[in-house]
Order: C-alpha cells, then structure tokens, then sequence
C-alpha cells in the first residue's frame, strides 16, 4: 500500500473498543490509555483518538458493549417471559449461566460498571444497563420489583466474583423469591 494512503475499514471503531476491553481484562481500568488500546487493536495511534475524542469515550464504548451480555440474556430469556415460569427460579439459574460461562468476561463487565464511581460519564451507560435489565423483568412484575430484583442479582452477582465464592444457585432463586412475595 503507498504511502499515506488509506484503507477503508468500517470494523476499526468495534476492533478498537473489543482491544480496550481486552486491555481493561488484563492491566485493569488503570492500563487502559489509547496508546494500549491502539497497540492492542494493532492500529496507529491516531485511529484511536479519532474515533474516541477522550479516554472516558472509549470506557463509555466498552462499557455500553460489555453492557450487552447480561442485560441481552434477560431480554431474551423466553422463560422470564412465561408467566407460568418460576421467574425466581429461572433469573437464578441465567444468572448461574452468566457467572459460569466466563468469569473473567463477568469480572471484566462488573470493573467497567463499577468505575462509574469515579467516572462521572460512565454512570448515564450503568443506569442503562439497569433500565435495560429492569424493562425486560417489567412484563412479569412491576417496576419496583423489578428494580429490587436487578439490585439482588447485581449484589449477589458482587458476593461471588469479589469472594471468589462458588455460584449458590439455590440461595439466590430464595433471595429473589423473598423478593417476589
């Protein structure tokens, strides 16, 4: 390719923000920089901070597509839909699937929400993952619930990773059962 001459690639925004992610999953929040994301998606600097005007733009863009993995399985959970499913039962076990399937990608979602904490820009995207996971439970109980519901689970969800403690499934279908009543 001559010089200065560009290639169009529409996947170098995803490939980036998926390297951010693999960044964050590694050095943690701390050893994200574009610099270590442009290295990691293998493109110039440049690309990075095109796409991502500032570090909080590209945390918001990982954050928003880590996002999707828990609050996607709920919305598409048919069981949580059935209202002649046992939807303690069926968030405890979906939440046990989550846990289990990779841990690591679980731990890795959970630090990207949690630096809402001291990164103001994050919070508006972990209040969508909340209102997200919220609307999918709407049809089967009401907002409150619902709310209350998503608040065990991310708590119980704390408890395991920060533990290192095995996934109970039975306590938290009876948490969220006692919820429910």
């Amino acid at each position: 390719m001559a010089q200065g001459v560009r290639r169009y690639d529409p996947d170098r925004r995803r490939r980036i923000i998926d390297a951010a992610i693999r960044v964050v999953g590694a050095k943690g929040i701390a050893g994200l920089s574009h610099r270590s994301a442009a290295a990691e998606a293998d493109v110039p600097l440049g690309s990075t901070t095109y796409h991502f005007k500032t570090l909080d733009d590209l945390l918001v863009a990982a954050l928003r597509q880590a996002n999707e993995g828990f609050a996607r399985a709920v919305a598409d959970a048919p069981a949580l839909a059935d209202p002649g499913v046992d939807l303690a039962g069926a968030l405890a076990r979906l939440l046990g699937e989550f846990l289990a399937a990779d841990r690591g990608r679980a731990e890795l979602e959970y630090e990207l929400y949690l630096a809402a904490l001291r990164r103001p820009a994050l919070r508006p995207v972990a209040a969508e993952w909340c209102e997200a996971a919220c609307q999918a439970l709407t049809p089967r109980t009401d907002p409150v619930t619902a709310r209350a519901l998503v608040a065990a689970i991310d708590g119980i969800s704390l408890q395991v990773l920060l533990t290192d403690a095995e996934y109970d499934e039975s306590y938290a279908r009876e948490v969220l059962a006692r919820l429910l009543r």
